[in-house]
């Protein structure tokens, strides 16, 4: 069995309870749900606005992402959580063009997306990562 490591960066924002930003064993990388943070400061960005939430919640993951030695094109699955079925659409063209232009293989990840409610209140989108590193 391969030991458990704790993935951590600056890059995105700390966790705010009892977890991990990510978590490696072995080839496999998980990534914790992020939502739109400013990495420094915590403070929740964007409020109403889905798409530019969605950027930078991606940008959060990305960061753990590269601390944790993978890439978006090592995710196998991506799992979205919004707080209005209306934002799908916008959150999916941010969603879309980040992938996109990190998956040069174009070879996209696998997606989930459920509708919930989110820890804070001016969250509106959370995603995490499920990547593995050869």
């Amino acid at each position: 069995m391969s030991d458990k490591t704790e993935i951590r960066t600056d890059g995105a924002p700390a966790p705010a309870w009892v977890f991990s930003q990510g978590v490696r064993k072995g080839p496999l990388l998980q990534v914790s749900g992020q939502g739109p943070q400013d990495p420094s400061t915590g403070e929740y960005l964007h409020p109403g606005d889905v798409k530019a939430q969605t950027r930078r919640v991606l940008e959060n993951v990305r960061a753990i992402l590269d601390a944790g030695g993978a890439s978006v094109e090592d995710v196998l699955m991506f799992r979205v959580y919004l707080t209005k079925r209306e934002d799908f659409a916008a959150m999916n063209e941010a969603y879309g063009e980040f992938v996109k232009a990190n998956c040069p293989s174009g070879v996209l990840p696998c997606r989930t997306t459920v509708f919930v409610d989110l820890p804070h209140e001016s969250m509106l989108v959370e995603i995490d990562a499920l990547a593995c590193v050869a």
